[in-house]
């Protein structure tokens, strides 16, 4: 069995997620990145999107808004303002979240700093659908 490290998942409100995984996969702002165990430490930001994590046969599933991501060799911190597992997600919601960002998209000013609230609230709207989906 391949080596393994912490992940840890905490939003403002509650630690979501601390279990050993043997890999991660995150929406870094420049791209997608995997992390396992014995990672050179960095730190990066995250944009809205999914993280996937698996052990043996056993794997999992997030929907993650903007944050920050810790990494060492033996732990993955991710910093999220909000995240949802995929067992949690209610997809007829995500979806309704998805058109009313859309919609206010529309008449907002691009230069404004509502026009990136909207956008990513587009994208973790977009997220949830997406786990949830997979799953």
């Amino acid at each position: 069995m391949a080596d393994t490290f912490t992940l840890e998942i905490v939003t403002p409100s509650r630690k979501l997620l601390s279990r050993e995984v043997e890999e991660v996969t995150a929406p870094g702002q420049e791209g997608e990145f995997g992390v396992l165990s014995g990672h050179t430490p960095f730190l990066t930001i995250l944009k809205a999107g999914e993280i996937s994590y698996k052990k043996g046969a056993e794997s999992g599933a997030l929907a993650i808004s903007r944050g920050y991501a810790e990494i060492f060799p033996d732990k993955t911190t991710i910093l999220v303002d909000a995240a949802q597992i995929d067992t949690e997600i209610d997809i007829e919601a995500a979806k309704r979240e998805l058109a009313k960002a859309e919609e206010a998209l529309k008449s907002i000013d691009p230069e404004s700093a509502e026009y990136k609230t909207a956008q990513n609230a587009i994208e973790y709207a977009e997220a949830k659908i997406s786990v949830k989906e997979r799953r």
